[in-house]
Formats: C-alpha cells, sequence, structure tokens
C-alpha cells in the first residue's frame, strides 16, 4: 500500500487528496499547507489524517512514499526536487517548472535514484482524449491534418502565470499524447486587457515534422465558456466538445478528394459526406484513472503517460510561445537542449 501526502490544499489539492483516498494501492497519508484554513478544511474532511504546515515535515514523514505537488507553478521545482531527494515518488501539477531548466533538473534528479516522476497533465487521462488517440492510432482518422482548439471562459485570472500557462499548457499535453512528436516551431500572440495583470487572451500555432499543424486559441475574458477541438484527417474527422455530456466525442466519415488529372483543381476536388458516430466512452473520473495509473507505475517501475519528458517537451513550448509572444508572433523555432547522460 503506498502512502500518498499531497502539498497544496487550495484549489485543485482537494480533488487531488480525495482522488488518493478513493483509489486502490494507495492511501492518503497526509496534507500540508501554509494556510491554517486549508488544514482545517482538510482536518474535517479527514479526521486523523497528519497534518502539516510545513511541506518539509510531510516529505521527511517515513509513512509518505509518494508526493503530489499542487502549490503555484514557481515552487513546482523545489518541492519537488525536495520530495525526489527524499526518496519519495513524485506527482507535479500542470506544469511540471517554470523553466526547461529546472524540468530537465528533475527529470535527472528522478532517473538517477529510479523514481517516478509524473506530471498532473489530468486531460490526457480523460476518457476522450484516450479514445480519439485510439482512433489517431488505428489508422481511422489517417494522416492528421490540423489539431483546432477553443478554451474560453470568463476567469480565472491568475496571479503567477498568463493564460498560455493556464490553458494552452492543457492543448500540448494533449497534443504530446496524441501525435507523439514534439514541435518544431511556435507561433504565439496575444494581449492583456486588465491593468496590472498578465496576458489572458492569446492564439498559438504550432508546427511538426509530420505536417501536422496545431491552432489554440485561448482567453479568460470571454463571455461563454467553451472546450472544443476540431481534429481533423485525410479520411475522417474529430469534434470534441468537453463540455457536452454525453456525445463528447463525434466522428465524420467526411473529407475531400483530389483526384489525378491535367483539369483544373476544383473539377478534380470531390467531397466526401458520410456517417457520424458517437463512440461510447467510460464515465470513469479522468483523475482516478491517473492515480490508478500512477500507483501501477510506481509498482511496476513504468514510464508514466505524461512522464517528467512530456513535462519537459510542455514547458520547451511554453518557453518558445513566451519569446514569440514577446516578438508579435514571431515564429521560433523549438530546439530542445540535450538531456544529460
Amino acid at each position: 500500500m503506498i502512502g500518498i501526502g499531497v502539498i497544496g490544499y487550495g484549489y485543485w489539492g482537494p480533488n487531488l487528496a480525495r482522488s488518493v483516498a478513493e483509489t486502490e494501492g494507495c492511501r492518503l497519508a497526509g496534507i500540508a499547507d501554509f494556510s491554517a484554513a486549508a488544514l482545517a478544511r482538510a482536518g474535517k474532511r479527514y479526521p486523523g489524517l497528519a497534518l502539516h504546515q510545513d511541506p518539509r515535515a510531510l516529505i521527511d514523514d517515513p509513512a509518505v512514499d509518494a508526493v503530489l505537488i499542487a502549490t503555484p507553478v514557481a515552487t513546482h521545482h523545489d518541492l519537488a526536487a525536495a520530495a525526489l531527494r527524499a526518496g519519495k515518488h513524485v506527482i507535479v501539477e500542470k506544469p511540471i517548472a517554470d523553466s526547461s531548466d529546472d524540468a530537465r533538473r528533475l527529470i535527472e534528479e528522478a532517473t538517477r535514484r529510479n523514481l517516478t516522476l509524473m506530471v498532473d497533465h489530468t486531460f490526457v487521462y480523460t476518457s476522450a482524449v484516450q479514445k480519439i488517440g485510439e482512433i489517431i492510432r488505428s489508422g481511422d482518422l489517417g494522416d492528421v491534418y490540423y489539431y483546432d482548439s477553443t478554451r474560453v471562459n470568463l476567469g480565472l485570472f491568475q496571479h503567477d502565470v498568463n493564460v498560455i500557462w493556464d490553458l494552452a499548457v492543457h492543448d500540448l499535453s494533449v497534443l504530446d499524447y496524441l501525435l507523439q512528436e514534439k514541435p518544431t516551431a511556435v507561433s504565439a500572440s496575444g494581449a492583456r486587457h486588465i491593468r496590472g495583470r498578465q496576458e489572458n487572451m492569446a492564439h498559438l500555432s504550432l508546427f511538426y515534422p509530420s505536417g501536422t499543424v496545431a491552432y489554440l486559441n485561448v482567453n479568460w475574458l470571454a463571455p461563454v465558456k467553451v472546450r472544443q477541438t476540431l481534429v481533423g484527417g485525410s479520411r475522417k474527422m474529430i469534434v470534441w466538445n468537453d463540455l457536452e455530456p454525453t456525445e463528447k466525442i463525434k466522428v465524420y466519415d467526411r473529407g475531400v478528394t483530389c483526384g489525378e488529372g491535367p483539369e483544373q483543381l476544383a473539377a478534380r476536388i470531390s467531397y466526401r459526406s458520410g456517417d457520424m458516430w458517437a463512440p461510447q466512452l467510460s464515465v470513469k473520473e479522468a483523475l482516478l484513472t491517473e492515480i490508478e495509473h500512477f500507483v501501477d507505475c510506481v509498482t511496476h517501475g513504468r514510464e508514466p503517460i505524461t512522464s517528467g519528458r512530456c513535462g519537459l517537451t510542455v514547458v520547451e513550448t511554453l518557453e518558445a510561445a513566451m519569446l514569440s509572444l514577446r516578438q508579435r508572433g514571431q515564429p521560433i523555432d523549438i530546439s530542445p537542449k540535450r538531456m544529460a547522460s
């Protein structure tokens, strides 16, 4: 039975703690938070549980085998590094760190100590994304032409990161899982409309070696909440609406074909409009799937789907996007540094 401690009981920490408590093969071993009020809430929810205001006390607790970190991004590296040095397996809330250099250090530390390092990219573990990945890898979609995502809502304005680091990070992790290749370049533009705050809206374009392009629209200042993604393939197309209560994924047998010959292009294009089907999806909560996967990786020494290396790819892309943003959309090549051997 793996004892798991949670550091941070603010917005996301309670969800992580609950998921640990409900997952077989592990137990909730403690919660740490600087806030006395947060710890009071945790104590009411989990009577008798070890509570700490100092996260180092939780890390040093021999009853804790693994640590889940749900704190501000700037604290991720130091807390995760301390946990790894103490011999604990680690899950870090997205993104893994606020710089690729820090992400690299965490990967090296985990590798050196033969510990599991995983990033809490929760969307990757949703049944919708798992099904889209299954469809892509089966070849039913054909070549993936594009990924076009709109992720907008009114708020929640973050104090430590802009909308790219808060919302676009979800799509970057999903893209890493679905395409299984790293982007070669990114272009980003954005704007801030609230004085004293970071960018609240942005558009990103990502380019992949296979020819796939991805377009991400993220915004904290929209009148409605939209979570919709189009995935276009050479054979079929997918619409993923994460707010849809039942049919979150719809697969369309639609597209175009271009014939051979000397005719004008318009004459050679034919349109295909076939059936639409909505695959049945599991209703299991993604966080439960994620924690189960973490326990399995720790138990059997497997690399997580959202490993530290996945987290590094996401952060490298975020850094390049920020550089492009400061240069008004100038495309930036993503040239990851070599990992130390």
